[in-house]
């Protein structure tokens, strides 16, 4: 059986779309069309069910694509080993990672990535949601929590501390010598996360007493990015990490309230992770951006104040 046919159907039915499937691969919609109908010809069953709207697989249609998406993998595994002398890597490799921590922390890495490997496609899917990497196909994930699922395989990248912040006006205002229970009567801006919300665990630096200290306030918002903004207007103090503040530190347009504290919402041992679905047969591709991914993160723990 012609393998082009086997890989236009896993397309399609990842996308599932004729027209979108036409162009990536350059060619008309008809003929991405014919090739399904040539295929269901072949195996005698209906792989998809189509309306002028909709399109989905039938059970046919998820069998058989259970049973050929190893094979196609596989092929591709030979074919990159094959080409493994090539100075640079080639296909698609797709990395998803949180919108704020993609924006800040992963594109400005993206120039110099492109410029080492001009032949690899990158697909960067930037989302707060929590996807699946095999049902996806993605390749890499950076995860920020204290830990990943059994069934992944994971690096971690670097550390993560939370920081209590606010606008050095804002900072002003509240006094100097803030304890921890002093939040309990601030307005804070809000992660709209049930831990973040509710309560923030507070630790002297090399101390184990943990003190967890109610918090309320007004504004109550989704993305961290925008909540780095309200406290950069003054609007009040918020918990957020250190990759997201740091160079707002630096450069005073934030201030942390609590520089002599650890402070967290749910565990102190968090950190940013690269997972993948599976160590055997890494494609190069994925070894090398998990090499690039590492060497990075490595020079920012490094560059990071103590």
């Amino acid at each position: 059986m012609d393998t082009n046919l086997l890989r236009i159907f896993a397309d399609v039915a990842n996308q599932p779309s004729f027209a979108a499937v036409a162009r990536e691969r350059a060619v008309d919609a008809s003929s991405v069309s014919r090739a399904i109908a040539q295929l269901e010809a072949e195996l005698g069953v209906r792989l998809f069910h189509r309306t002028t709207r909709t399109m989905a697989l039938t059970e046919a249609g998820e069998l058989y694509l259970a049973r050929i998406r190893p094979l196609l993998d596989e092929l591709e595994r030979a074919r990159e080993e094959v080409l493994s002398a090539r100075t640079s890597p080639s296909g698609t490799l797709r990395l998803t990672a949180s919108v704020a921590f993609g924006t800040v922390c992963l594109m400005p890495l993206v120039p110099e990535f492109r410029r080492l490997y001009p032949d690899l496609r990158l697909e960067l899917l930037l989302t707060d949601d929590n996807l699946d990497l095999v049902t996806e196909r993605i390749d890499l994930a950076l995860r920020l929590a204290p830990s990943f699922r059994a069934d992944l395989v994971g690096v971690r990248l670097m550390p993560t501390r939370y920081h209590v912040v606010a606008s050095p006006d804002h900072a002003a205002s509240l006094g100097p010598r803030l304890s921890p229970k002093d939040i309990r009567d601030m307005s804070c801006l809000l992660l709209n996360l049930p831990e973040f919300r509710t309560g923030w665990l507070f630790a002297k630096d090399k101390a184990d007493d943990v003190v967890e200290v109610p918090v309320r306030g007004d504004i109550v918002i989704s993305n961290v990015l925008a909540l780095r903004d309200a406290a950069l207007a003054g609007l009040g103090p918020t918990l957020l990490a250190d990759w997201l503040v740091r160079d707002d530190l630096r450069a005073g347009r934030l201030v942390d309230l609590y520089p002599g504290h650890r402070v967290t919402a749910t565990s102190f041992d968090t950190g940013a992770w690269l997972v993948y679905p599976s160590r055997r047969f890494l494609p190069r591709r994925t070894r090398l951006t998990i090499d690039f991914l590492r060497s990075k993160f490595l020079g920012m723990v490094a560059a990071a104040p103590a």
